[in-house]
């Protein structure tokens, strides 16, 4: 940002005898036509106030209300993808198909079958994520030994990338009941519509179900395989996110370490974002989805599920689902991180 003409700082000249060796360095700019002086202190807060961190409970909430976003955008494409990816051998059908044949047979609600795991779920799973991320960028800058030098610290492309991956640990805590639950709702749609009797009347209910089948153990079947997605997922979503959000903004002439975006290029840079991310991880997804649905003993794990859906499938069914996730990816995503930058600017108090 350009600062106006009349702005001008110079250093002050050394202060008379009687005041050397007082260690006051101070400062003199000129604003206006009036003199101010600075003393060495106030520069030094202004710098600890630059290098403070954003509060933890900040980028909780605000993550939460990404999450929220995301969700509503996003959920009739991942109800699809799940869909695709759970179906028998041989089924075929489109995205959009598969959308007109569930708006059709059960409206709107239909395509929001199984919403009350995520929703209920993803205020503190994306809060979760955001609340990692923060922790993650926090511990890569203490291993950083030249984050002991003053001043705004700037995170490189690749520590954004590891401070993603360490998003992903506590997520999962979360993340892996809640689509175990969400998984077995959206499969139990498919029996329906063949004629089918359902077995979980609710999210309640299927957890409830779950925990009384096989314990604390089967309502976290599958965590390895979401870890096996949302490590490298986090990896490339928040580092595609920060890498677009400076390409745009040397674009557009916009200084990275003090410029605002545009809510256009926020939601741009979300996108590519959410792109990336399912570019990644669709393959574990696709692996953690027939985990989590499978009877009790049909699979002995994540490995197991990989050696039988390649022998009876081949390769290509890793990518099943791709094109409905991909299609949710970039406006859910942008969704997301546009909500997550509205609540931290109302947010910005709590630093």
């Amino acid at each position: 940002s350009c600062k106006p003409s009349q702005n001008i700082s110079i250093m002050a000249a050394k202060t008379s005898s009687s005041t050397k060796g007082s260690g006051d360095s101070s400062e003199t700019r000129i604003q206006g036509g009036d003199e101010v002086k600075s003393s060495p202190s106030a520069t030094t807060s202004d710098a600890a106030a630059a290098s403070k961190p954003e509060s933890a409970l900040k980028s909780f909430l605000s993550g939460g209300i990404g999450g929220v976003c995301v969700v509503l955008v996003g959920h009739p494409l991942d109800l699809v993808k799940v869909r695709m990816q759970t179906a028998a051998k041989g089924v075929q059908s489109s995205t959009f198909g598969m959308l007109r044949k569930t708006f059709a047979g059960e409206g709107v609600r239909g395509l929001y079958r199984g919403v009350s795991a995520p929703l209920t779920a993803v205020s503190p799973l994306f809060a979760m994520s955001f609340w990692g991320y923060d922790m993650g960028k926090r511990t890569v800058k203490y291993f950083d030994k030249d984050s002991a030098v003053g001043g705004e610290y700037q995170f490189s492309i690749s520590q954004i990338i590891v401070a993603g991956g360490l998003s992903a640990l506590p997520t999962t805590v979360f993340m892996a009941p809640s689509e175990r639950v969400k998984c077995l709702l959206q499969v139990q749609a498919n029996e329906i519509e063949k004629g089918g009797k359902a077995k979980y009347t609710g999210m309640a209910d299927c957890g409830k179900q779950i925990f009384a089948e096989g314990g604390i153990r089967s309502l976290y079947r599958g965590t390895m395989a979401t870890l096996a997605r949302d490590v490298p997922g986090s990896m490339a979503w928040f580092g595609m996110y920060e890498l677009v959000k400076k390409e745009l903004m040397v674009m557009q002439g916009i200084d990275p370490s003090t410029g605002q975006l545009s809510p256009l290029a926020i939601l741009s840079a979300g996108g590519f974002a959410g792109v990336a991310c399912w570019a990644v991880a669709i393959p574990p997804d696709v692996l953690k989805s027939r985990l989590q649905t499978a009877p009790p003993g049909q699979y002995s794990g994540m490995y197991d599920v990989y050696k039988h859906l390649v022998k009876e499938e081949g390769h290509a069914a890793l990518f099943k689902g791709i094109r409905p996730a991909m299609i949710r990816a970039f406006p859910a995503n942008a969704a997301c991180f546009f909500g997550m930058e509205l609540a931290r600017k109302g947010l910005a108090f709590m630093d």
